[in-house]
């Protein structure tokens, strides 16, 4: 058996993967057509224009499902472990609520352009970087909170160096993004996607793609952290069959003639 069969531990490497793919599959489609410069333009820039935009939108959308899959996997993990210890059950709930904010947020990345509708494309990018770090906190705090019974002292400090990664990416973009969008380099730069290095505002330009890039590889890095905690779960589903024939209301049958229909694991 590979070591990605092992458990659930698909799940975070089909997150990883995939995603990473959306934003290359994208950069590479724009940049064979020319819609974008070669060197680092904004993710979202290489999914505007169409055929890029329909690859971008459709994959994230698929990465979306994924990352909320191994949020609850995760979720159920902690909650299995810990089944007695109140503190790390709420941090577990809000975790959940977190990731799914920073999903939902995916999914707004993917179906409204920034060069179409900033400000919902804007919102959607502050759900998931700035709530999905709040996430990464919650799991790195859950990591500590777990050593060294359940978790190894390894994985948290490589989640606490990922969480670092993630923050000192998002203070960089914000910061050469206010600076870029103040005014000082012109308007409507929003729209804007072809860069000479000769311009004003390319540096903070520049510096803010890289950024961007750099969180959105850090975020796909935590995810990284689960494949070994992935390796040692599994989920099973059972479905109980209600009555013999499709016609009858579940109440029209006694219990002991329940039976079971299909249980096996995921």
């Amino acid at each position: 058996m590979w070591w990605f069969q092992q458990g659930l531990s698909f799940l975070p490497v089909a997150l990883v993967v995939w995603s990473a793919a959306s934003f290359v599959f994208s950069y590479i489609t724009a940049i064979v057509l020319h819609h974008v410069d070669p060197l680092v333009p904004y993710i979202s820039d290489t999914g505007t224009i169409p055929p890029e935009r329909c690859l971008f939108g459709i994959m994230l959308n698929v990465s979306t499902f994924l990352g909320m899959a191994t949020m609850y996997v995760r979720y159920k993990q902690v909650s299995a472990l810990s089944p007695d210890k109140p503190r790390i059950l709420r941090l577990n709930r809000l975790g959940l609520r977190l990731g799914w904010m920073s999903c939902f947020g995916l999914c707004i990345i993917a179906n409204f352009q920034k060069c179409i509708l900033y400000y919902i494309h804007v919102l959607g990018a502050c759900l998931t970087f700035g709530v999905g770090s709040i996430y990464m906190l919650v799991q790195t705090l859950l990591s500590y909170l777990m050593q060294p019974e359940v978790h190894s002292k390894g994985i948290f400090w490589a989640r606490l160096a990922v969480l670092l990664w993630s923050c000192s990416s998002i203070l960089s973009m914000f910061v050469s993004s206010v600076v870029l969008y103040s005014g000082l380099y012109g308007q409507n730069l929003v729209q804007k996607l072809h860069w000479d290095p000769q311009e004003r505002g390319y540096t903070p330009h520049m510096i803010s793609t890289v950024s961007e890039w750099s969180l959105a590889f850090s975020f796909l890095s935590f995810f990284l952290t689960y494949i070994r905690d992935f390796q040692k779960i599994s989920l099973q589903a059972v479905v109980s069959l209600q009555g013999q024939t499709l016609y009858e209301s579940p109440g029209s049958f006694r219990a002991e003639d329940q039976a079971l229909l299909i249980a096996g694991s995921i």
